[in-house]
């Protein structure tokens, strides 16, 4: 995932890391450090998001969240389909905390990479709205949608 955003975001930008076990509260404790303390626009978690007992990561994202957007995992769960008929088992979601968005990410590097192409055209314009820093992408790697100002 961080190759994949080292190699399409030209903006400037920091990433900051954690490797956090499977816990809910664990989880739930990070996003709001990353979102509220280390002012991140942009969270993306990976893993957690299957049926098994341990996958927590979408019920951590809802709890903390202020607005869920449900076409994110809508859709990166239409792109693995393309793969992978389990696809339909995954529960990957998104939604705002303040002035960052979360999106958790399926744990299979080539899965990450497939979500990642089909959703991250609207992330910059959807980080724009929420008045997060502005992100600009290399066009040969991402096309981003922002509106045409008039």
């Amino acid at each position: 995932m961080l190759a994949w955003m080292k190699r399409v975001i030209i903006s400037e930008w920091e990433p900051v890391q954690r490797v956090i076990p499977d816990s809910q509260n664990r989880i739930e404790a990070t996003l709001k450090e990353l979102a509220d303390d280390e002012a991140c626009c942009l969270i993306i978690t990976t893993g957690g998001t299957g049926p098994a007992l341990r996958d927590v990561t979408p019920e951590a994202t809802e709890a903390v969240c202020d607005k869920i957007l449900p076409g994110f995992g809508e859709l990166m769960r239409q792109e693995s389909l393309k793969f992978v008929p389990t696809a339909i088992l995954s529960r990957q979601t998104a939604g705002i905390r303040g002035k960052s968005l979360i999106i958790n990410l399926p744990g299979k590097p080539s899965a990450i990479d497939d979500c990642l192409n089909a959703v991250f055209p609207a992330v910059p314009y959807c980080i724009d709205l929420i008045q997060g820093s502005f992100l600009e992408t290399d066009p040969g790697q991402c096309q981003i949608f922002r509106p045409k100002k008039t």
